[in-house]
């Protein structure tokens, strides 16, 4: 993973799943609990029912709770600020991009790569067909997709939601990894893959 890499050549932590582990500590809320609903977003259905509830009369009753799901995203968002405000570090995914927009010295890249190339990946690293790889790397993209948009109103990989996009398969993961090094290095940020 291009994120670790990153992290490890520049000595700064790497932030990715352990984020929900720290939501949890934050929110009080089981990490079991949490990890089920990561990076998804609400289903429409799912969005309408928890907010507005109809009363016998047809009258339409504001939501007294959200979504498990928003529970998480807001509980994320205050831990990568809490990170980003303790020193540089690289975080992966979790909308990390938008939550710290308002920072300066942030650097937000979108890493991409050839879909035969995840495909292959995904086959060497899961050992799983490639059949299932593909559609694995597709049903991700998608819901990776309608997290991002559900909660920054933005396109996923759309190349203006970041500063840089960057396509692995060209140079690698090392490569990759030592390409963002020196951009990092060279603006003095924090990294958000």
């Amino acid at each position: 993973m291009v994120g670790k890499k990153l992290a490890e050549r520049l000595q700064i932590p790497f932030y990715d799943r352990d984020l929900i582990a720290l939501a949890s500590e934050r929110s009080g809320l089981s990490c079991q609990l949490l990890e089920g609903v990561d990076e998804q977003p609400v289903s429409l259905f799912l969005q309408t029912c928890s907010t507005m509830a109809f009363t016998a009369g047809g009258r339409v009753s504001l939501p007294t709770e959200i979504s498990l799901n928003d529970k998480l995203f807001f509980a994320q968002a205050e831990v990568i600020k809490s990170l980003a405000a303790e020193g540089p570090c690289v975080i992966v995914g979790r909308c990390a991009d938008y939550v710290l927009r308002e920072h300066s010295k942030v650097v937000s890249v979108f890493i991409y790569a050839d879909l035969t190339y995840r495909i292959e990946r995904a086959v060497n690293v899961y050992g799983i067909d490639r059949n299932r790889a593909r559609n694995t790397v597709l049903k991700a993209d998608k819901r990776r997709s309608n997290y991002y948009s559900y909660y920054t109103n933005r396109d996923w990989n759309r190349s203006q939601s970041y500063d840089l996009c960057v396509d692995s398969t060209v140079l690698g993961l090392d490569g990759t990894a030592a390409l963002l090094q020196c951009l990092v290095e060279s603006v003095d940020a924090k990294p958000t893959v």
